[in-house]
C-alpha cells in the first residue's frame, strides 16, 4: 500500500506561534481554544497527526480537522463558526474581556464577582455576563477545597496501600481503621415538625448539647462488614481497647493488615509494643493529607448522611444506641466498595491536577 496523500508543511511565523501559545497557556482562555492551539502547536513540531492525537489523549480525526482549518484560514481557523439566528452583538473581543476578568481581578467591594458586579464593570447587561459564564463554565460564587499530600513516601504508601485493595494478600483480612471523634448527641430546641405532601420537614436552627462520643470502626474490604467499638474518650488506651477487640474478632488463623493514619493515638509506645507482641498485625500507614486512601472514611460519610446529620438525640447513650443500630443493619447486609483506580490512574490525575494549578497564581 501508498504511504498516503503527503501533508501540507505546517510552519508558523513568530506572531503566529506566539499567539498560540498565549492562548494555550492562559487560564482565561475556552479550553477548546486552547486544545486547538495545542494541536496546531505539537504539528508544527512536525509531528505525524497520530502522534499529536496520542499525546494530546484525543482523536486523530479532530487533529486532521484543525491542522486542515489552520492551513486555510490560519488563526481564524481555530475560532468557532458564527451560529445561524441573530447576529450577535457582543463581539469576541468583550466576551474575552470579561472572563480575563472574571479570572484574573477582583472588585473593590468584594472577594469576587458577581453577574451584577460584572455587568456594572464590563458595560453589558446581566443577563449577557450570565450567559457568558454559563457558556465557559465560570462560577464566581462557589469555592472548592483542596489539599495536596506533601509526604516524602507518598508514591511507595499509595502503592502499598491500592495494592492491598486491588490484590489483597492470601489468609489475611484487610481492614480500614479510623475513630470518628467528637460525635454530637444533638436536640432541637422545640419539637420538629414532620413532613407532609407540599412542605418540608422542618426544624429550629439552634440545638442543645447533650454530650460527645467516638466510634472506633474497622472495614472489612472484602465484605463491607464493620466492627465497631463506641468510646466516650478518644486515647491511645481506648484505641488498644479496640485493637484487642479487632483481634478476638478475626479468626486466628488469618493475618490482619491495617490501614490507618498516622494520628497520634496509632503510634505511642503502648500501641507500638502491642504491635510487636501481635505479629499477625501488619500495619500500612496513609500518607500525611490523604484520608481519601482509606475507605473507612466514606463508610463514616454514608453513617454520618443517613443516621447522625439529621438525628435528633437527648442523650449520649441514645446517640450510641443509634450508631449501634445502624452498625447492626450494616453488617446483616453489608455491601463492601469496589476500589477501581489504579495508582499510576491517581498518580496521572494528581500530575494533571498540578498542572492547571501550576499557574494559578497561587
Amino acid at each position: 500500500m501508498g504511504a498516503g496523500r503527503p501533508k501540507a508543511a505546517l510552519v508558523l511565523d513568530e506572531s503566529e506561534r506566539e499567539q498560540l501559545e498565549v492562548w494555550a497557556r492562559r487560564r482565561k482562555t475556552a479550553q477548546a481554544l486552547a486544545l486547538r492551539s495545542r494541536i496546531i502547536l505539537a504539528c508544527s513540531d512536525g509531528s505525524e497527526n497520530k502522534a499529536v492525537a496520542a499525546q494530546l489523549a484525543i482523536a486523530k480525526q479532530t487533529v486532521c480537522k484543525w491542522r486542515g482549518r489552520f492551513l486555510q484560514l490560519r488563526l481564524d481557523g481555530l475560532l468557532d463558526a458564527p451560529r445561524s439566528g441573530a447576529p450577535r452583538t457582543i463581539d469576541d473581543a468583550r466576551v474575552d474581556a470579561v472572563i480575563a476578568k472574571t479570572l484574573e481581578t477582583q472588585p473593590m467591594s468584594a472577594t469576587h464577582w458577581s453577574t451584577r458586579t460584572m455587568a456594572k464593570e464590563a458595560k453589558l447587561s446581566q443577563t449577557a455576563v450570565s450567559r457568558i459564564w454559563r457558556a465557559f463554565g465560570l462560577q464566581p460564587h462557589r469555592q472548592e477545597t483542596f489539599k495536596l499530600s506533601t509526604h516524602p513516601l507518598f508514591i511507595e504508601k499509595t502503592r502499598d496501600i491500592v495494592g492491598l485493595y486491588i490484590d489483597p494478600p492470601v489468609k489475611a483480612m484487610v481492614l480500614c481503621v479510623d475513630e470518628k471523634s467528637q460525635i454530637q448527641a444533638l436536640d432541637r430546641t422545640q419539637p420538629i415538625l414532620p413532613l407532609a405532601p407540599g412542605v418540608a420537614e422542618r426544624r429550629t436552627h439552634d440545638y442543645e448539647r447533650h454530650g460527645t462520643t467516638t466510634l472506633f470502626a474497622a472495614l472489612d474490604i472484602a465484605t463491607g462488614k464493620v466492627i465497631g467499638q463506641l468510646h466516650r474518650r478518644h486515647r491511645s488506651s481506648e484505641f488498644l481497647k479496640f485493637l484487642r477487640t479487632i483481634e478476638a474478632s478475626v479468626p486466628t488463623d488469618l493475618d490482619i493488615h491495617l490501614v490507618m493514619d498516622n494520628y497520634g493515638t496509632h503510634k505511642t509506645p503502648t500501641i507500638r509494643n502491642w504491635f510487636a507482641r501481635h505479629p499477625r498485625f501488619h500495619v500500612h500507614f496513609t500518607p500525611t493529607s490523604a484520608s481519601w486512601l482509606n475507605q473507612v472514611e466514606r463508610w463514616f460519610a454514608t453513617l454520618t448522611d443517613k443516621q447522625i446529620r439529621r438525628g435528633t438525640h437527648r442523650s449520649t447513650r441514645q446517640l450510641e444506641d443509634a450508631i449501634r443500630a445502624y452498625l447492626k443493619i450494616n453488617n446483616a447486609e453489608p455491601k463492601p466498595f469496589i476500589w477501581t483506580k489504579s495508582v499510576d490512574a491517581i498518580l496521572a490525575s494528581i500530575e494533571r491536577f498540578c498542572l492547571r494549578i501550576s499557574n494559578s497564581g497561587h
